[in-house]
């Protein structure tokens, strides 16, 4: 059910934006270079889903074993549990938040806040402006978000002992600090700077 229900809200955020327009993610003001949305950003978005659909097929068609693990192909034993038998690799960040917390509940728990968390951005970034394009220091920090889920990506897959362990506590407690206390204060030192530049600009003039 999932897959279909996604395609129907992808199917209404289309609508919604064809009936409203776009949130101006830029942040940027005027109505000059105006572009409508079919067919040029129509055809943009369909670009980047056939070469998906291609890279998908050359996978599935001819490496169907490329993304997947050894253990999975030993047959269930119910008396033995192989030992480095991991998740697929879309869930190994995941799988390592899991792992990083001592505590199974609070593991399960951390594991799900860690998608949750995504819902505290609106009440976190302080920034006046929408996206990264003008704002370096917020695009630095996301740059580190990606490292960091990455690296909990690589300790996801590797056996739960010393030193993956700590690396992925480490990798855990920096991916929550980012959403908590990295895009506020970055958000805020950068509003900081804008309201320094303007106040010089005004000064000069």
């Amino acid at each position: 059910m999932l897959p279909f229900i996604l395609a129907a809200l992808a199917v209404v955020h289309l609508l919604t934006l064809h009936e409203h327009g776009s949130s101006n993610p830029l942040g940027v003001s005027g109505n000059d270079d105006r572009l409508p949305f079919h067919p040029y950003f129509i055809f943009k978005d369909l670009v980047t889903i056939f070469f998906f659909f291609l890279v998908l097929s050359i996978i599935v068609f001819f490496y169907p074993n490329l993304m997947g693990h050894s253990d999975n192909y030993v047959p269930a034993n119910p008396m033995s549990t192989p030992a480095s038998i991991v998740p697929e690799w879309y869930l190994l960040p995941f799988y390592a938040i899991l792992r990083s917390i001592p505590n199974k509940l609070l593991g399960v728990i951390g594991m799900f806040a860690s998608l949750l968390i995504l819902l505290v951005l609106p009440l976190t970034d302080f920034s006046r402006t929408r996206g990264n394009e003008f704002t370096p220091f917020s695009r630095i920090a996301f740059f580190c978000l990606v490292a960091t889920f990455f690296i909990l990506l690589a300790m996801g897959a590797r056996h739960a002992e010393a030193p993956y362990i700590l690396i992925g506590q480490i990798a855990t407690a920096l991916y929550f600090s980012y959403f908590v206390f990295m895009v506020p204060a970055v958000s805020l030192i950068e509003n900081t700077l804008a309201d320094l530049n303007q106040s010089n600009k005004v000064g000069l003039v």
